[in-house]
């Protein structure tokens, strides 16, 4: 594996422009002292001494694929509610497109608030609609998702699913259509409800417990064997170019059906894993755009999910940030 080769293709992130369609939720830290326990019932009491918000979900993707240097546009639902207005303050804090995101009366913007005190989440409370978009909803998005592509002229698409109604199987056809007429590259990180909605995509990129319910093979192991056999299951029912299986402890695994390649996952001190994933697909999406090998993508892909692993709560990583990683192990 070139150094040289990864070196500069993390330099050629900048000039990306990277579209991400799928459920933006916002992440809410109340962070706190807990001192007593409550006479009501058995429970600590956090003494509230900060609030945080942070964009999570589909948008820490298009967070992730911007401080790699991409240009990013975010193309989802909200609601008509006060989530979405802090939603929106802090995409146009990071400096993130709005234009792809379009409200609703008929949706809630979702919300995962985590009370903490010290390294420990006390509890988490989701805020959020799971049921599909309405027909006339999904046909506005699809619209804005149409004329951001013609407009913007994006390298990538990513579809970031995380099961709360914003993607369906129609979407994600309509719009890999529009991409295969075009040439544009489509990545997924796909959830169960949506697992096959895919054929044609560039790559597919599932953790090993999405991959384990998608193909209902509950049993199966993280050996090269399995992971060969799942990759054959999935061809059966929805051909893709690659796939790229996250194995948490056990690595990543990544094949085009020609050419297999595993890596071991590097050592780390594990703050927080959350999030992981985002960088995973933001940071495969940038690297297959730049002309990386299969191997390269997955080592760099690999590197980018380990350093947001050392800290608490949803992070990004940074071009610097990974162009440090790699030149520390390569």
């Amino acid at each position: 594996m070139e150094k040289n080769k990864i070196l500069n293709a993390i330099g050629q992130f900048q000039g990306q422009k990277i579209l991400v369609i799928g459920d933006v939720i916002l992440d809410a830290y109340y962070r706190g002292d807990v001192a007593r326990i409550s006479p009501e019932a058995p429970v600590p009491i956090v003494e509230l001494k900060h609030k945080e918000y942070r964009l999570g979900g589909a948008a820490n993707v298009a967070l992730n694929a911007k401080d790699l240097g991409a240009t990013c546009i975010m193309c989802s639902t909200l609601g008509e509610d006060q989530t979405a207005s802090k939603v929106m303050k802090l995409f146009k804090q990071e400096g993130l497109n709005t234009e792809g995101l379009i409200q609703s009366d008929r949706r809630m913007t979702s919300v995962k608030t985590r009370v903490i005190s010290g390294y420990n989440q006390m509890l988490r409370i989701d805020e959020e609609i799971n049921e599909p978009l309405s027909p006339e909803d999904e046909r506005i998005l699809f619209d804005r998702i149409k004329a951001v592509i013609d407009l913007e002229k994006p390298n990538a698409i990513i579809f970031e699913d995380y099961d709360k109604g914003v993607i369906s199987e129609h979407l994600a056809q309509e719009v890999i259509a529009i991409a295969k007429q075009k040439g544009i590259i489509v990545t997924v990180d796909p959830k169960r409800k949506n697992f096959f909605a895919y054929k044609g995509a560039t790559m597919f990129k599932p953790n090993l417990k999405e991959l384990r319910d998608g193909l209902n093979w509950p049993t199966m192991s993280t050996s090269d064997e399995d992971l060969k056999q799942a990759f054959t299951m999935l061809q059966e029912r929805m051909p893709v170019d690659i796939a790229f299986f996250t194995l948490s402890a056990d690595g990543v695994f990544i094949t085009d059906g020609v050419r297999a390649d595993r890596l071991p996952a590097f050592k780390r001190n594990i703050a927080d894993v959350s999030g992981a994933g985002d960088t995973v697909i933001a940071t495969a999406t940038c690297a297959l755009v730049a002309g990386l090998d299969l191997d390269e993508i997955a080592f760099t892909s690999n590197l980018a999910a380990g350093w947001v692993c050392q800290f608490p709560g949803v992070v990004s990583i940074t071009s610097e940030a990974l162009t440090n990683e790699v030149n520390k192990h390569l």
